[in-house]
Parts: C-alpha cells; sequence; structure tokens
C-alpha cells in the first residue's frame, strides 16, 4: 500500500515572518503523546511564543501550545511541556552551529501533517530591527497598491 503525502496544516507562526528573516528551512518529526496527536487533528495547536533550544545534543520545542483533548482525561499532558524534535544528529550539529553564530536563532515556522506525521518546520532566522520591519510593511503596501491599480485599469 502506497503511502500518500498528504498534506494539512495545522498552525502557522506567521508573527516569525514579521520578526526575522528566514535563512533557511528544515523539517523535523516531534515526539508527541496520543491525546496531543488527536488534540492536533482537531487544529488546537498554537507556535505564537514558542522557540527551539539545543540541549544535550537533542533540539527541544519550548512554547508550543497543544490545548488539552476534551475526552482525554487523566491521559492529558500538560498543554505547555517541552517536546523533543526527531531530527538526525548531523542535522542537530549543523542547526546548533549555525544557531551559535551572531544573531540567529531556530524558530518552528509551521506545524502539519505529512501523511499520518506530525512535522514542523524548522526555520533558522536572523532577527529583524525596527526599520527593517518598517521597510516590510511599506513594500507590502506598495506591492499591494501597484496590484490595486494594474485591476483597475484592466476594466
Amino acid at each position: 500500500m502506497a503511502k500518500t503525502d498528504s498534506f494539512k496544516l495545522i498552525a502557522q507562526n506567521k508573527k516569525a515572518y514579521h520578526d526575522y528573516f528566514i535563512e533557511d528551512t528544515y523539517e523535523a518529526g516531534i515526539s508527541l503523546a496520543g491525546t496531543e496527536v488527536k488534540s492536533l487533528r482537531a487544529g488546537k495547536c498554537s507556535l505564537k511564543e514558542s522557540y527551539i533550544e539545543e540541549k544535550h545534543g537533542e533540539m527541544l520545542i519550548l512554547g508550543m501550545h497543544i490545548s488539552p483533548y476534551e475526552k482525554g482525561n487523566i491521559f492529558n499532558r500538560d498543554p505547555l511541556r517541552t517536546r523533543k524534535l526527531l531530527l538526525h544528529d548531523y542535522e542537530i550539529r549543523k542547526l546548533s552551529a549555525q544557531a551559535q553564530a551572531k544573531g540567529y536563532t531556530i524558530v518552528p515556522l509551521k506545524v502539519y501533517f505529512k501523511g499520518s506525521l506530525v512535522k514542523v518546520e524548522l526555520g533558522l532566522a536572523k532577527g529583524k530591527k525596527l526599520y527593517d520591519k518598517r521597510e516590510t510593511i511599506a513594500r507590502r503596501d506598495i506591492e499591494r497598491e501597484a496590484q490595486r491599480e494594474m485591476k483597475e485599469s484592466g476594466r
């Protein structure tokens, strides 16, 4: 039986794209309990204040909120618990070396189902300054205005 590569987005960290320049992206699995997966299938996840940290040769995601499953009773876990990311050793070494460079951090960008597996897209990011954020907003407004002008002139 062939495994289908269906893609279902659960949560996206839009704030990361606003606060950081995303240099590179990686895909990682995540270690979860059964009730957490059921809660993710219902779309109960938030990445707003989450970040990635390397400890003892493992990548951990902190601050990721997965709401407790309604029918989970005693099997529910803490919604903000630290979860282990599933990466190869060479990927962990590469990411941690790049993250130790000045101004870089690793942030989760998306959580999604790939087939039946839960995956996290990680981004190697460099922080934006306030003037960078203003420039991004101004560029987006100019592009939006140009699209509006082209749409009106086409009529």
